[in-house]
């Protein structure tokens, strides 16, 4: 066995030890493609690329810099190398959210030069929460608590080819990227 994963592109990319040279925008599109939201207990799928690209989408919406539309595109990006665990067992696992938290400072110092300010990230939180809000309401019928969170897109949980989604969260990457 090895100490590394290999990825769409053929790199061979170890997740205990990441290379940020090795890190490439289209293994987290082609990844988050093809990965289901909510560990895939959905009425029907949904990628985290979808919702990386609704995230995006949103900040646009709401005004935010491209820096932050950027980020919220690839928020999720660590999952592309470590893969999507429920948060109600990762928060029991503090080694894997330091990983987690260390790659993903890694992907947006990479694409975004620098790791999100505080205020960024609580930006970027409050986006994705809404989200998971509306993904628990729609895609499990789980009937959320509190104020519906207001947003600024139309959300369409229509299934797409994962080419489609691939491509399109490589040209929203290319239309907002910084570098």
């Amino acid at each position: 066995m090895s100490n590394y994963i290999t990825t769409f592109t053929g790199n061979h990319f170890e997740v205990s030890d990441p290379d940020p040279e090795k890190i490439r925008i289209e293994d987290i599109a082609h990844a988050l493609s093809l990965i289901c939201r909510g560990n895939g207990h959905v009425k029907t799928f949904w990628s985290v690329g979808q919702h990386c690209i609704n995230c995006a989408n949103e900040a646009w919406a709401r005004g935010l810099s491209s820096r932050m539309v950027l980020a919220c595109l690839l928020h999720d990006a660590s999952e592309c190398y470590m893969s999507d665990i429920p948060w109600p067992f990762k928060k029991e696992l503090p080694e894997y959210r330091e990983h987690e938290e260390q790659l993903l400072e890694m992907i947006y110092e990479k694409f975004l030069g620098s790791p999100l300010t505080q205020e960024e990230q609580t930006q970027l939180n409050e986006i994705d929460d809404a989200m998971l809000w509306y993904d628990l309401e729609i895609l499990l019928g789980e009937k959320q608590s509190g104020e519906t969170p207001e947003l600024h897109i139309d959300l369409d949980y229509s299934v797409r080819p994962f080419r489609d989604v691939e491509q399109d969260y490589l040209k929203l990457f290319k239309r907002f990227s910084i570098n």
